[in-house]
């Protein structure tokens, strides 16, 4: 025989009638029979395993064309698979005859032969539906069924996950190391037990385990019923394991951040706390500090943009998610920190550090300067004359609408500062209306400093009436532009928010303005993006607080 092996055609043919007359041992003479053969029995699989392990599925089954029939046989007799190793034995003979790759439908059926007696070797439903006829042999042991049964599988995934551990570090063993067939089929039958808790240290090695190829080793249904289980919440995993899957397997890094967009999209915000929590739990701002999953989520978050037409929820679930990701880069070990090119690869890099500082990491007194400097460089790029197309010019203002904390700040520090108030308007200009075909840009920008005039000449008024002003809200409900509207219903509520005499009117001005200008939506995240950063810094009015969580109270219902 191949190999010098001592497994011969007259050992399986004896085998095979053994296991024939055996059945599933439901007779007290055939269990004395099994139970006296079993030492030498385990031998003989042994044989097998360590004879077909390097052959791969197609020569192992025309060298032992009856391997199929005795192991199937063998499967289904407790007192076979009960006894010491035979039952791990068993299963790793199954792995080394699954295809891979199968090329036909003999070798697809096989497959699927095979992950049925996988799923019946290890699944606890199976075996507690053989009760009666394993209750002999497990009663014996001193064992209750379920028991034994969890002993089980605790044993055989401490043997797989200690396998794999040790083939991992001694892969230059090319004797002894595990071929990536055997890995795959050892994926494949993971798939249905995949919510048993006891599979989860399997489940982590395998997605951590790295076999030196190019190519995937794991099976994509695996990857892929790891995914969905982890995103219901039906199976818990350590962070790098996450980490591992989302990178070997785009498929499940895509899903993960639509079902994560699909679950904000199907609760009502009370408040961003929420919605940073919803993220920060996904996971996704944690793995986005791999340069590659981060460009991959952007990219995804930025074609929902599109295709929502700029939705302001969308920009808020952006912008939050972006805070998240700085936060945990922020925190990162220096050695092991990407640098910030690397995330942002084809942007002006000094606009891409300017827009990276965060808040709270400069004096409040800096905020206006830096908001001039941000705008000083992205003006200068939008009018070079080599950015053209509409595409680049998305791009910046995606760039620019990530970090969307700047722009309400900028917001703010024109009714709150002393500052140049062009280049702040340009700024707002442009997050509102990036194109300036037929002058768009050029006429929004004329609204708002006529509304910003209007306001800044009131702002000082510590008794208005919604008559004063009435000339900013028919500007706003006026103009047909619709970025032009909420760029300035942004100027107005920022100046109901901030202004002495405007707390008193300023849930009937707001009210009016939506409802001439169906802009609820926008508003009511633009109230609830203020009242999460005021949360974070505890240096404001709290006069102004109490307002905005009326304010959100009231058109909460609205939206």
């Amino acid at each position: 025989m191949a190999q010098g092996t001592t497994v011969s055609k007259l050992n399986f043919e004896y085998w095979l009638d053994k296991a024939t007359e055996w059945g599933q041992a439901t007779t007290l003479e055939s269990q004395k029979d099994v139970c006296l053969h079993l030492p030498q029995l385990q031998e003989f699989l042994h044989q097998i395993y360590e004879t077909i392990k390097h052959l791969g599925p197609t020569v192992a089954i025309q060298q032992f064309p009856l391997i199929g029939q005795l192991l199937g046989r063998l499967c289904w007799n407790p007192f076979v698979i009960g006894y010491d190793e035979s039952q791990k034995t068993l299963m790793w003979c199954l792995c080394c005859l699954y295809s891979s790759e199968p090329q036909n439908a003999v070798e697809l059926k096989a497959n699927s032969w095979i992950r049925s007696l996988l799923c019946h070797l290890l699944s606890s439903s199976k075996w507690e539906s053989n009760e009666a006829e394993t209750s002999t042999f497990i009663s014996a042991l001193g064992y209750t069924s379920a028991d034994y049964y969890c002993h089980l599988v605790k044993n055989m995934v401490v043997s797989l996950v200690t396998e794999l551990r040790e083939n991992q570090f001694n892969g230059l063993n090319i004797q002894e190391s595990i071929s990536a067939s055997r890995v795959n089929a050892v994926s494949i039958f993971c798939v249905p037990l995949i919510t048993l808790p006891d599979l989860t240290p399997l489940l982590e090695t395998l997605l951590l385990y790295h076999g030196g190829l190019s190519k995937e080793i794991l099976s994509s249904e695996f990857l892929e019923a790891v995914n969905e289980a982890f995103l219901k919440k039906k199976i818990s995993l350590p962070e790098s394991a996450v980490f591992s899957l989302w990178l070997r397997h785009l498929p499940s890094l895509e899903k993960a951040t639509l079902h994560l967009l699909l679950q904000l999209f199907s609760i009502q915000w009370n408040s961003l706390e929420e919605v940073a929590h919803v993220i920060k739990d996904s996971l996704l701002p944690q793995a986005a500090s791999h340069p590659a999953i981060f460009r991959i989520v952007n990219e995804i978050f930025k074609n929902a943009l599109m295709e929502t037409d700029g939705t302001s929820e969308v920009t808020t679930i952006i912008q939050v998610f972006t805070q998240l990701f700085l936060q945990t880069h922020l925190n990162e070990n220096k050695q092991h920190k990407f640098p910030l090119k690397a995330y942002f690869p084809c942007h002006h890099q000094p606009l891409v550090r300017a827009l990276v500082r965060r808040p709270f990491e400069l004096p409040t007194t800096y905020w206006s300067q830096h908001v001039k400097h941000i705008s000083d460089m992205l003006k200068a790029l939008v009018e070079d004359t080599n950015v053209s197309s509409l595409t680049d010019l998305f791009e910046i203002w995606f760039l620019v609408a990530c970090f969307g904390e700047w722009l309400d700040i900028a917001a703010e520090q024109l009714l709150k500062s002393a500052v140049e108030p062009d280049p702040v308007l340009w700024l707002l200009a442009f997050y509102y209306c990036p194109q300036n075909e037929n002058q768009q840009r050029t006429q929004t920008m004329v609204e708002a400093q006529a509304v910003y005039s209007h306001l800044m000449m009131l702002f000082s008024c510590a008794d208005l009436s919604l008559k004063d002003l009435e000339a900013a809200v028919h500007r706003v409900t006026g103009v047909e532009q619709c970025c032009s509207q909420q760029f300035t219903t942004h100027l107005l509520t920022n100046f109901l928010l901030f202004s002495p005499g405007g707390h008193k009117i300023a849930q009937e001005c707001i009210y009016h303005i939506t409802e001439m200008t169906d802009t609820s939506k926008e508003v009511y995240n633009l109230l609830i993006r203020t009242a999460y950063r005021f949360n974070h810094s505890g240096k404001e009015n709290q006069r102004t607080v109490k307002l905005l969580n009326e304010l959100l109270q009231k058109f909460a219902l609205k939206v």
